[in-house]
């Protein structure tokens, strides 16, 4: 297990099953972690049951000014910042037909917020010596999608922004990298599937070598290890906790190549 003992992280999205999955993994790594998200009850919940160490934070990652009031009650209640996870965002997604105001504010959500809270949090892990960001990416950012644009869009900015942060932020012993999810069993996909698991494995294991959708457990004890020193020779790339997604092609299946092969 990664050893976050006397770390202090943040994790926007924090209320999502995602986020407070990644939360928990660093919390039982040994870190203090801040929940920030703008769904308070679930937030309060979700801190609620992970414990002592974690607390929550109403946060909008689209106000610089909510942003700047996250870092200060990290700082205030834990005594500084090692670690930021950007997982908020958005799936407002019309596809082709998408507008300019669902462009700009998919952006805002997905890109521009978790670029500002990196810009934002560099002056306290400055004050500690370094950190470890980690921005989410996804498979939607590498592989073409039918309905999808803004999302599939952001994912793909994040991508590159990750290798440009890690870049300007080595100087500061700060390391940059990102995490990109398969399908995960999440508050979407448990939404979409009517919280049938099996259904939605059902769907998903064909696209996964894995057989199944991913785990959020899996996520966060990723990010929990790229938060760690034991990634200290990990900066500016991307990990693929996809199951084997983007492994595989069209051919998603080992007995479909077979038949060609007959």
């Amino acid at each position: 297990m990664a050893d976050l003992t006397n770390k202090v992280a943040i994790v926007s999205g924090g209320a999502t099953m995602i986020g407070w999955k990644t939360a928990e993994a660093l919390r039982d790594a040994g870190a203090k972690v801040v929940l920030a998200d703008i769904a308070e009850e679930a937030g309060e919940e979700a801190a609620e049951k992970l414990g002592p160490d974690v607390i929550f934070q109403r946060t909008d990652i689209t106000d610089d000014e909510q942003i700047d009031a996250c870092i200060a009650a990290t700082v205030e209640r834990f005594g500084g910042v090692d670690c930021l996870v950007n997982v908020a965002c958005t799936y407002l997604d019309n596809g082709i037909d998408s507008t300019r105001d669902e462009w700009l504010t998919a952006l805002n959500v997905n890109l521009v917020g978790g670029a500002i809270f990196v810009q934002k949090v560099v002056a306290p892990m400055r004050e500690r010596g370094g950190g470890a960001i980690v921005n989410f990416g996804s498979i939607s950012g590498k592989r073409a999608q039918l309905g999808r644009m803004l999302y599939a869009v952001s994912k793909a900015a994040i991508i590159g922004m990750t290798r440009n942060q890690a870049l300007n932020l080595a100087p500061d012993n700060i390391r940059v990298n990102s995490v990109s999810p398969g399908w995960t069993w999440s508050n979407v996909i448990r939404d979409v599937s009517g919280d049938d698991r099996a259904k939605a494995d059902l769907v998903a294991g064909p696209l996964h070598l894995i057989g199944r959708l991913v785990e959020p457990d899996e996520v966060g004890a990723t990010v929990a290890f790229l938060c760690s020193d034991d990634a200290s020779g990990l900066t500016g790339t991307d990990i693929a906790v996809d199951g084997g997604y983007t492994a595989i092609g069209p051919e998603q299946k080992v007995d479909q190549v077979s038949k060609l092969m007959e």
